[in-house]
């Protein structure tokens, strides 16, 4: 598996769109999920998406492989969908409209419950709570780029995780 997707990478590189859209078709789960997740309204996410890969195939040609290259693209999904997020005023994310309409469209990677306790978090403590609690961000990387102090950062997560265990009856 690793040699074939070596192979597309480097057929993609060479401008093969069939490749190309290879690679989209085994990475758009990854890309999506990260985007609702920040970003929760679908449209903002499915925009993230589409800008996510036209950025991957601009810079496919300087991918030299020095990291896999599902974490490249997730890097370049998480800060697509963060600059996104930037684009509201006063780092604003958009509100969920349906939880149930998020649930579906999400991976299940945790419980439904969860996703709609994260869904209804503050703003920037969802932010910070996806970004190093499921992302697996430092404080420091979060702090650089939501452009907060790191200690902001920690204050926001600690706020998020008190708000889930009191929404989700752990307290």
């Amino acid at each position: 598996m690793a040699e074939e997707l070596q192979q597309l990478i480097r057929a993609a590189q060479a401008g093969d769109l069939k490749s190309f859209q290879q690679l989209h078709t085994q990475f758009i789960g990854r890309v999506y999920s990260v985007c609702i997740r920040l970003l929760v309204d679908v449209h903002r996410a499915e925009d993230a998406c589409q800008e996510t890969f036209i950025k991957v195939w601009q810079q496919l040609p300087q991918f030299r492989g020095d990291s896999a290259f599902g974490t490249w693209l997730h890097r370049i999904a998480t800060r697509t969908a963060i600059d996104f997020w930037r684009k509201d005023k006063m780092l604003r994310l958009v509100d969920a409209g349906e939880p149930d309409e998020f649930h579906a469209l999400t991976e299940q990677e945790v419980p439904k419950d969860l996703e709609a306790a994260i869904a209804a978090l503050p703003r920037q403590a969802r932010a910070v709570f996806v970004l190093f609690a499921v992302e697996g961000y430092t404080h420091a990387e979060i702090a650089t780029l939501l452009e907060i102090a790191e200690g902001s950062s920690k204050a926001h997560y600690h706020r998020a995780r008190t708000l889930l265990q009191e929404s989700l009856g752990e307290r």
